[in-house]
């Protein structure tokens, strides 16, 4: 594994790419947003796309897709400033927190319409066991729900816009054209959407009907063109930075988890889902790195923090087992713990681990005294 040279992004993580000078494309794409993009001019376009859609004269001039983080209550905050007329949508998760929940409702409180939809259950228990088995991933029916489920209301209430927050391709990725732009289609939400290039309709089997999974079906491009609805990222308009938008989102009501990080860096982040942080604990296997990766080079590239102290924290927080939610996720999906590494196990990546003296390790790992033995008891405790 290689290592950019300027955060600690590994060359592993997917759509990265590494230059002659070992710096990651998501480095060089946040130089590009501080030194080359007019961010005075971006702000003009979100203003005259603001004021096409209002024109328009909808029931609702926007669909702003949310959780109740702080991203979707900045989202939210923002398109009130700019008196848009919006209305709030949320795909409640299984394991929704109490945090969730309270930012939720503090966000609806804030003045907008929302629409909270719940998938049946047992859809979803069956659909989270086949993406673990299939692909070693718990997040697949999320994504899917998430993104599909605001497109499909967007366009049977003929909602000219919709709101989301940061493109993250962009943002930790930082690789292709497509990547880049204001829009998010069909062919961002198949490379980007975290749902391994699949749709709704590769998921029907015996076990997962048409009509079981028809809330992860979305309209499609096409249906989106003829009613001339468009998908922003907020992102592309505003200079995003999860620090910035925790600041606007705190001023208006959003708490951070009291307790520190739920996974990762940020006590803010990643807060309103039980599961999510099983889904950030499965690139340990797969791409040799954590959600503490991802969080450290965004306060890198911010310049809030050095290489060597995120080398440090890496090395203080370890890999962060979420036994609990773990534990949690087994109980609803109905599988023993020991089920569950079983699976995970199988996605060991062999292009990234090496087993030596009876140890899992990565060669030429970013923190060099890492304690590889606490790899083999990891799944034992929590079996």
């Amino acid at each position: 594994m290689r290592y950019c040279s300027r955060c600690i992004v590994p060359d592993t993580r997917p759509d990265v790419r590494f230059d002659a000078q070992d710096v990651c494309s998501a480095c060089r794409a946040h130089d590009e947003k501080q030194h080359q993009v007019d961010w005075s001019a971006r702000r003009q376009a979100f203003e005259a796309l603001v004021d096409r859609v209002k024109r328009l004269k909808r029931r609702y001039d926007c669909l702003i897709p949310v959780s109740g983080g702080k991203d979707s209550t900045w989202q939210v905050v923002t398109c009130l400033q700019h008196g848009l007329h919006p209305l709030t949508v949320t795909w409640k998760p299984p394991a929704q927190t109490a945090i969730g929940a309270a930012n939720l409702e503090n966000l609806v409180s804030l003045g907008v319409d929302h629409l909270a939809f719940q998938i049946n259950p047992q859809v979803e228990k069956k659909f989270l066991y086949q993406s673990l088995v299939r692909y070693g991933a718990t997040a697949i029916p999320m994504h899917m729900a998430m993104f599909n489920i605001p497109l499909t209301l967007a366009a049977a209430l003929d909602i000219p816009l919709l709101v989301w927050g940061e493109n993250s391709a962009d943002e930790y990725g930082g690789v292709g054209d497509e990547s880049r732009g204001h829009r998010m289609d069909g062919r961002w939400l198949k490379r980007y959407g975290v749902t391994h290039g699949t749709t709704a309709r590769d998921w029907i089997s015996k076990e997962l009907t048409e009509q079981e999974l028809a809330p992860y079906f979305g309209p499609g491009d096409e249906a989106l063109a003829r009613k001339d609805i468009h998908a922003v990222f907020l992102g592309y308009y505003f200079n995003w930075d999860p620090v910035a938008t925790y600041a606007v989102a705190a001023a208006h009501g959003f708490r951070a988890r009291p307790e520190g990080p739920k996974v990762g860096y940020y006590p803010f982040a990643d807060i309103d889902d039980e599961f999510i942080s099983i889904h950030h604990y499965l690139k340990w296997y797969k791409f040799g790195f954590t959600r503490l990766f991802d969080n450290l080079s965004l306060e890198i590239r911010n310049g809030r923090m050095a290489r060597d102290e995120a080398i440090a924290l890496v090395r203080e927080r370890g890999v962060e087992v979420p036994h609990e939610d773990i534990e949690r996720f087994c109980a609803f999906t109905g599988m023993p713990t020991g089920r569950f590494f079983e699976i995970i196990e199988r996605f060991r990546n062999p292009a990234v681990w090496t087993r030596r003296d009876g140890t899992w390790r990565i060669e030429g790992f970013l923190v060099p005294d890492w304690k590889w033995e606490e790899e083999v008891s990891r799944a034992a405790h929590t079996r």
